[in-house]
């Protein structure tokens, strides 16, 4: 586990120093003259723009990155997060307020009149960056937190581990152990997931169904996936405890494929 925490903070860390450096970009791209004025009186931010990378061609790589990695660590900002890139819809016309990220790397400037003078620039995509760097400077903090479960960061890689396993099994025919694996999978992401919503429950020993409800009734889940859940559920019951007939490997199949999404998509 240890290593795993590692891992992710070398990868935080360098998600960072990147983010850092495009931001300097962005500015420099915006106002190259203050920012080498400034230069001039700043030996370390000299030697920054000497080595600065090209915005446009390399945002998206960290900010498909990023995304993920708040997407794991972070869920509850995910979305703040992509709304700082994405341009809102729909958009009559486009003001400093609503202009983004997905804006500046199209290099769309508003103007108006004969003289074109300039509404909207490049420059109003600047604050929306800087909160996505807030938001990935967020994650850093929740790293020092005592709040923070480290179980939660590599529970992932162990569902992926057990899953590997269910499908190896099913691979030589062991469909029911195949099948008892993967749903013990979907039995503990479910209930991870009740935590992290802080959803409350007198009932110990909560089965599929039982958090699948749960989840349900408190909105985290919408019919078409509960209803799927219930599917992997009783595939999984068939597994476990029905002995009239054996699961068949179409069944276990699908079990598995979908425990596999719901971990990766549902939080």
């Amino acid at each position: 586990m240890n290593n795993n925490l590692e891992e992710y903070k070398k990868d935080l860390a360098k998600l960072i120093e990147k983010g850092n450096s495009l931001h300097i970009s962005m500015q420099y791209e915006c106002f190259p003259e203050q920012v080498d004025e400034d230069a001039k009186t700043n030996e370390k931010l000299a030697k920054i723009i000497k080595s600065l990378p090209k915005f446009n061609d390399e945002y998206q790589a960290w900010y498909s990155e990023t995304k993920v990695l708040i997407k794991q660590l972070l869920p509850d900002r995910l979305n703040d997060f992509i709304r700082h890139y994405e341009k809102p819809k729909p958009r009559k016309d486009i003001s400093f307020e609503n202009y983004r990220i997905e804006d500046y790397l199209q290099g769309l400037i508003i103007t108006r009149g004969y003289e074109k003078t300039k509404i909207v620039g490049k420059d109003a995509a600047i604050p929306h960056f800087k909160q996505q760097l807030a938001i990935l400077h967020a994650v850093s903090s929740r790293f020092e937190s005592t709040l923070f479960d480290i179980k939660q960061l590599v529970q992932a890689d162990l569902f992926d581990s057990e899953l590997d396993t269910a499908r190896e099994l099913m691979k030589h025919g062991f469909l029911r152990g195949a099948g008892a694996i993967s749903g013990v999978v979907i039995e503990k992401h479910l209930a991870q997931v009740v935590i992290n919503h802080n959803i409350k429950t007198r009932k110990k020993n909560l089965t599929i169904n039982d958090l699948n409800e749960l989840l349900k009734n408190e909105g985290i889940l919408d019919v078409p996936p509960w209803r799927q859940i219930q599917r992997l559920g009783d595939i999984r019951n068939l597994c476990d405890h029905n002995k009239e007939r054996e699961p068949t490997k179409e069944e276990v199949e699908e079990l598995i494929n979908g425990v596999e999404k719901f971990t990766k998509t549902l939080f």
